[in-house]
């Protein structure tokens, strides 16, 4: 069962200028595992300005500031968010693109969808993300965990990458962004506006046989018609956490209304009800036993964030 948080805003945040505010906002139907509690502040900033405004604000206050995103690898507790919880809207900074002979440059939003970055690769005639067709979430979460699959990693086609805070905008090239698998180290307290890739132009036919073919493999191999936020753990050192899972026969296994995949051991989806506790239940029992048979510990690929009820 999930807590619903007040619905009172305090007054410096319900008369903020420039943003999209909602108390009490049901954070489930936000997340691709539909699952969590509620926001106590949902805001959208409406402009760049209005976000730096509210990055400052918020650190005046004292106020924590939660980075939702797509809501794609984030489980949300069932106590909710309390503070801000913060979603950049896909369209709050312009698109750009530069194309040359050889190569092209693409600038895009951190509230993007991943997709659409893909989109614009082929629009421009260009190549190299190809890895990234079909994943969920936004361009910021993308940059922000590495994100990719065993084809590629998001940092390999980020040229840099634009970081709010209560001090304002800048750009980072990436050699000033320590990255390596499924993790990046963004600025304290820096939120992604916007990220710019440089893609080599190539054969269009091929890079939309290689999207095909790897779309085609995932479906066969994953639950994507289920609610889920993907890998659940990171790949181990020379092995795979769902070879791993499935040894020590969780495949299948449920906990309340949330289970283990029975096409991928490393995923986890909600029959339809789920809480954040089945969820984080089958988590910690994933690290249990493969702990106990192999001496691995397995590593959180999804991000938790908010209260979790015991």
């Amino acid at each position: 069962m999930t807590a619903r948080i007040a619905s009172s805003l305090p007054e410096w945040l319900s008369h903020l200028d420039g943003c999209e505010v909602k108390a009490g906002e049901p954070l489930a139907p936000l997340t691709s595992v539909r699952v969590g509690g509620f926001a106590e502040a949902l805001v959208r900033p409406r402009s760049p300005d209005a976000l730096v405004a509210l990055l400052r604000l918020a650190q005046a206050q004292g106020v924590p500031v939660t980075i939702l995103g797509g809501g794609a690898n984030t489980l949300v507790g069932d106590g909710g968010v309390k503070g801000i919880t913060l979603r950049l809207p896909g369209d709050l900074f312009p698109e750009a693109a530069d194309v040359g002979e050889d190569e092209g440059r693409i600038t895009l939003g951190a509230g993007a969808a991943i997709v659409r970055l893909v989109n614009q690769m082929r629009n421009h005639g260009l190549v190299g993300a190809e890895f990234l067709a079909g994943i969920p979430g936004t361009l910021g979460g993308a940059v922000s965990m590495n994100a990719g699959t065993k084809n590629g990693e998001c940092f390999r086609v980020v040229e840099a990458v634009e970081v709010a805070t209560a001090d304002g905008v800048g750009w980072l090239e990436k050699a000033r962004i320590p990255h390596a698998y499924r993790h990046s180290e963004l600025p304290p307290g820096g939120v992604v506006t916007r990220v710019r890739f440089r893609l080599p132009r190539g054969d269009l036919a091929a890079s939309k046989q290689a999207m095909d073919k790897d779309l085609a493999y995932r479906k066969s191999t994953q639950p994507l018609s289920q609610p889920n936020f993907g890998s659940v753990f990171t790949n181990p050192p020379g092995d795979f956490a769902g070879r791993l899972i499935e040894k020590v026969a969780l495949k299948g296994h449920i906990l309340g209304r949330a289970q283990i995949s029975t096409l991928h051991a490393n995923w986890i989806v909600n029959l339809g009800g789920a809480t954040a506790r089945d969820v984080l239940g089958l988590i910690t029992l994933m690290q249990e036993r493969v702990k106990a048979d192999s001496g691995v510990e397995l590593k959180p690929e999804v991000k938790r964030v908010g209260e979790f009820l015991p």
